[in-house]
This record gives structure tokens, sequence and C-alpha cells, in this order.
């Protein structure tokens, strides 16, 4: 497998909290093709949601997203599944994203075919977002996803600006529709507080987001977090040369402090590239369980070792 031509691929599944069902959906997309390199996964039953990273050739990437909606449509009915994390499909987010020497260009190809695949094999219709978007008020995800299943449900098939790219118009009744991109690298950044005060969340997630004129590159959400009692600032660094991880968390822990509370800790949901804690002790993040495999550069580096070691 040549490392130049690999994709990355990290579908996020509505579905946190039964580990059966995860571990089914999980292996629908890690056993979908050989070369495809499982690099990560990561749940949270509060979101009810969890994150998979994969990365492989572009068609083995194919083969996974279409092997792991099938899996996510037969397992997940958003009519019964309410999570603290806004979805708008069982398998709400499917982005790729370049590594090597392939370029966004390359990944627009990519997802396009994923996309119909989706539409055409497993029923369930795709908006396109980032690269890949058709028209450009859906390049930003939150603008795609809109208020979420209940209410993209009820105006996909009434309301044409609402309708999906591909398939449609109406949404799949229990799995919603997918999300097909492509971006940069992000890095899904969550910091929690040792307070169960939902509106001290969300007023610190509108001072540190970009959109609302806090940090660059940074969208945020305040999110309650009702199995450990607190609530949480969760971030996704959309470019962390721009906002890195250490840069969010003494912003959101400054602003916490100012209302009387702490940080109880804060973690990286699926893989970070090395140059994003670059010249940082991850203790100074009372980063959650963090380990060096989670770092992008050397979970790439086994897989593909221990990949080679199969193949012969």
């Amino acid at each position: 497998m040549d490392p130049d031509c690999l994709v990355e691929s990290v579908p996020n599944f509505s579905e946190g909290r039964r580990e059966a069902v995860i571990d089914e959906i999980v292996a629908a997309f890690a056993g979908a093709h050989p070369d495809v390199l499982m690099l990560g996964r990561s749940s949270d039953p509060d979101h009810d949601r969890s994150v998979v990273t994969l990365a492989g050739p572009p068609a083995a990437l194919v083969e996974a997203a279409v092997a792991g909606a099938a899996a996510c449509v037969r397992l997940i009915d958003l009519t019964r599944q309410h999570g603290a994390h806004p979805r708008m499909g069982a398998l709400d987010v499917l982005p790729f994203v370049p590594l090597g020497r392939l370029t966004q260009a390359d990944c627009v190809e990519v997802a396009l075919t994923a996309g119909r695949r989706l539409v055409a094999e497993v029923g369930v219709p795709v908006y396109l977002y980032g690269a890949a978007a058709s028209r450009p008020e859906r390049a930003a995800l939150p603008a795609v996803r809109g208020r979420g299943f209940e209410a993209l449900r009820a105006a996909a098939a009434s309301e044409p600006a609402r309708a999906p790219d591909l398939g449609g118009p109406a949404l799949h009744p229990t799995a919603g529709a997918t999300a097909v991109g492509v971006r940069s690298f992000l890095v899904a950044y969550n910091v929690d507080l040792d307070s169960d005060d939902l509106d001290l969340a969300r007023r610190i997630a509108a001072a540190v987001r970009e959109r609302d004129g806090g940090l660059p590159a940074v969208r945020a959400l305040g999110i309650p977090l009702g199995r450990r009692g607190q609530v949480q600032v969760s971030m996704n660094l959309l470019d962390t040369l721009v906002t890195s991880p250490a840069t969010a968390f003494a912003a959101v822990a400054r602003l916490a402090e100012r209302a009387g509370v702490r940080v109880a800790g804060s973690e990286i949901v699926g893989l970070v590239p090395e140059a994003a804690l670059a010249g940082v002790d991850p203790a100074t993040l009372r980063l959650h369980g963090f380990s060096r495999d989670q770092v992008l550069e050397e979970r790439l580096a086994q897989a593909l070792a221990a990949h080679a070691g199969g193949a012969r």
C-alpha cells in the first residue's frame, strides 16, 4: 500500500451507548475491504455518538462507507435516539481528508462516489459539504445539519432549499440523511466544566467560537453531560495552526474562572496531528486518558506496518 496515496475518513454515527451495536458498526466499516486501516474509535454515551478514524486507498474507503452506512441504517433508529450532540443521520457525517500527495480535488471524487452509492445501495440521501459542497451555502457542516433530524425531516421533502444533494427529497424515515464531505484536518476538542450550569457552557461556547467573534477557526457548542453531572464546551478546531488545543483550553478556562467554575478536564476525540500539540505538555490540558496512540502520524505508521506484516 502506497502511503502517499491514502485518504483518511472519519465517520461519525449516532450511537454511543449500546456497546454491541457500536462494535458491529465499527466492524462493518473496518472489515469492508482488506486495505482499510483502522486507526481509532471513540464513543460517548452523553453525546450518544461514536467516531471512527479510518485510512486507506480511495476505493477501499468507499467500500467501508457503504458497508458502515448499511450497518448504521439497520441498527440505529433516530426516532428513538436522543443524545446531547446534534445529528441528522444514523451515519451522521462522513468526511474524507487527503493524506500524502492526494489533494482535496482527489477526495471530492471519492466523496461523490461514496455519496452516490449510499443513495443507490443503502437508501440514504446525501448532503454534500466542505470542498465537496454543490452550493456555497452548504460548505459549512452546521448550515447543512440545521436544527437536526426532526426539523430536516419536516423540511426536506417540501422545501427545495433544504432538499438533499443526492437522493431524496424525503429523508430515510429512521436513518435520516448523511453529510458527505471533504475537509482538511480538524481536531474535535472538548473541555469539561466542574458545573452543571448549561447556560454557562453555552455562554462560553458563544464567546470562543469564530461565528460570534471568538477564536478564529473554532466552532463550539455548550452540551450537558447528564451522566457526569457536568457540562461541556464541545469544539471543532478547524485549523490547529490558527487556534491550537492549548489556546482553546486557555480561553475556556479563563472564562470559566471568571464565573467561579474550574475546568474538570478536556479530551481529544479521535486522532490529532502531531503539530497540533507541538511544544505542549498534554498534562497542562488535563486531557482524559490521552496517549501517543492518539497522534495521527504514529497510528498511521503502526497501521501501515501491521498491514505490511499481514500481507507477507
